[in-house]
């Protein structure tokens, strides 16, 4: 090998394990990039946040576990894999990922037909997903999903999750699936609603609103860190109150409430997830399975990366975020978690905003949240078949109500009438046919009105005098590109045969045209002298320079 080609590769080996692959490593696992400097000061704050998030994880998952049609369990297993994963492949120290109620909903017409292992596959599918479109740098796509497609999708989404614990919330033993079923479903139910259910749920939800609106703060007076502490752990609160008086009523022979009833017990197995499952006698294979996903295979790894992104960027606090790097940890968090037979997870709005509150320093705080959960789900499974079903709606319908933001819709009426009927438009869909369709149709819609706009771009035209000349001067306002093409040169050709004067084409807004908007300036510049006008492109960018000269070089 010559001295010189040998040099140089020495030269790359050297950067290639020096600071360079270290700076590399703490990118891609982050860990690395704060365990170093991990201060013990931190540890009680970590501890603090972990087991506070924890004391909300375990009704939110055992409520949502139930939202997706699966054992309560399932929600606790969810809950515990994702927050070990996360400390170390985490970018966000606020981020907390688990089971959502959104996530929930989408699982749920799956798991009814076919049983809890396609929600257990699909999390790994799914995780598998995310982690490839991470890997190869594809979360840009995410962009071409405006504000308004996720609000509105959002909005939908809280409604019917809202609307499925109706039946709950008034003891009527029926399930429901979105806004119109539910309300069908109660009016057709009317004689069973239960009075205990139905107080127990009222009384839920007014003591959760007023739980959340103490006066209190972390670092204020001791009343204050009480009525802080309160606050943040309602959640857990109100299920064990819930819990005690319905087991009080157990003790002394009388059940009023329609409780959670028995969960499975004890940890999950661990094992890789099953590539076929079998329900009601039926085994289905892995292409059968895969097949009976349909768009939820495709639709959940979108909308669980959105959820995820969304609550990121609101949370990063003006740092940096690696969007690469998040997806890359969402889905290994489902792709782990799918061992441990969890449900498809995300990032947590709530238990995100309870981790924030906490003061949470690093990652290091889902080891806490974990090992709650963990200790929850081994031990505890016995105590929590006495949890009322009312308690678990009425802390889902609270949950769903703080998710509507009704800023931002009155931000969209104000700002952009186009965008918030946008809005409006996804949000019907999602909730009268189905989120996944709902969102399609609005991602679709949000597409067609950016290729609208961009075919029907903004042009201002002057007629003016130019020495001794009048001309019609045109300034496009923006850049025009191939689906205005056409437009433009008709627009140009009409104002030139109301006014025949030449035509002065004024670039100095477009940063760049393309090949068939310079083959259509050469087409108008011969129709133009054809009727003994003329055409002339002044204030030129290099780059628009370029493509006419290649392509209309008389221009």
């Amino acid at each position: 090998m010559p001295r010189k080609m040998w040099s140089v590769l020495r030269e790359k080996m050297t950067w290639c394990t020096g600071d360079t692959l270290c700076t590399y490593a703490k990118r891609k696992v982050p860990v690395f990039s704060w365990a170093t400097t991990y201060k013990l000061a931190w540890l009680p704050q970590d501890a603090l946040a972990g087991f506070t998030v924890g004391l909300t994880a375990i009704p939110q998952g055992i409520a949502y576990g139930i939202v997706a049609g699966l054992s309560p369990e399932y929600g606790l297993y969810a809950s515990f894999m994702a927050s070990f994963i996360y400390i170390i492949l985490g970018s966000c120290e606020n981020i907390t990922i688990g089971p959502t109620a959104i996530m929930a909903t989408m699982v749920q017409p799956l798991v009814a037909n076919y049983g809890p292992d396609i929600a257990v596959l699909l999390a790994f599918l799914k995780g598998c997903i995310i982690a490839a479109l991470g890997v190869l740098h594809l979360g840009f796509l995410l962009n071409f999903i405006s504000l308004p497609v996720i609000v509105g999708f959002t909005a939908a989404a809280s409604i019917n999750i809202a609307a499925s614990q109706f039946n709950p919330l008034l003891g009527i033993p029926v399930r429901s699936e979105d806004l119109v079923d539910a309300l069908q479903k109660v009016f057709k139910n009317l004689d069973k609603i239960r009075y205990q259910d139905t107080v127990l749920s009222i009384g839920t939800v007014v003591v959760l609103v007023a739980l959340k609106n103490l006066p209190g703060r972390r670092t204020g007076t001791w009343q204050q860190k009480i009525a802080w502490a309160v606050t943040l752990a309602r959640n857990a609160l109100v299920v064990i109150v819930g819990t005690t008086i319905a087991y009080i009523f157990y003790a002394n022979g009388q059940e009023p409430f329609r409780l959670t009833g028995t969960m499975g017990e004890g940890l999950p197995p661990f094992g890789p997830p099953p590539f076929s499952i079998t329900h009601k006698n039926h085994t289905y294979d892995f292409v059968e399975t895969v097949s009976a996903m349909g768009t939820t295979l495709f639709s959940i790894p979108v909308v669980s990366t959105i959820e995820h992104m969304a609550i990121a960027k609101a949370f990063a606090m003006g740092k940096s975020l690696d969007a690469t790097q998040e997806m890359f940890a969402l889905g290994l968090c489902n792709i782990f978690g799918s061992f441990v037979r969890s449900m498809p997870v995300t990032g947590s709005f709530t238990r995100t905003a309870v981790n924030h509150a906490s003061s949470v320093k690093t990652t290091f705080g889902g080891l806490f949240t974990g090992c709650l959960v963990l200790l929850a789900a081994g031990l505890l499974t016995s105590t929590f078949r006495f949890i009322p079903k009312a308690t678990l709606a009425g802390v889902i319908v609270c949950a769903m109500y703080y998710m509507l933001d009704f800023k931002t819709y009155l931000m969209l009426w104000h700002a952009k009438k186009v965008d918030f009927f946008l809005m409006v438009i996804t949000l019907l869909f999602c909730v009268f046919l189905k989120l996944e369709w709902g969102i399609i149709i609005g991602i679709g819609l949000n597409l067609l009105l950016l290729l609208i706009f961009s075919a029907r771009p903004s042009v201002k035209t002057a007629i003016e005098q130019g020495g001794d000349e009048t001309l019609i001067r045109v300034t496009p306002e923006e850049t025009i590109t191939f689906p205005a093409a056409e437009t433009f040169r008709a627009k140009i050709m009409k104002l030139s045969e109301e006014n025949p004067y030449n035509v002065v084409l004024d670039c100095k807004n477009l940063k760049r045209i393309d090949v068939t908007v310079a083959k259509n300036l050469k087409l108008l510049s011969n129709d133009l002298r054809l009727r003994g006008q003329t055409i002339a492109c002044v204030n030129c960018s290099s780059n628009v320079e370029a493509v006419l000269k290649t392509v209309a070089p008389d221009l």
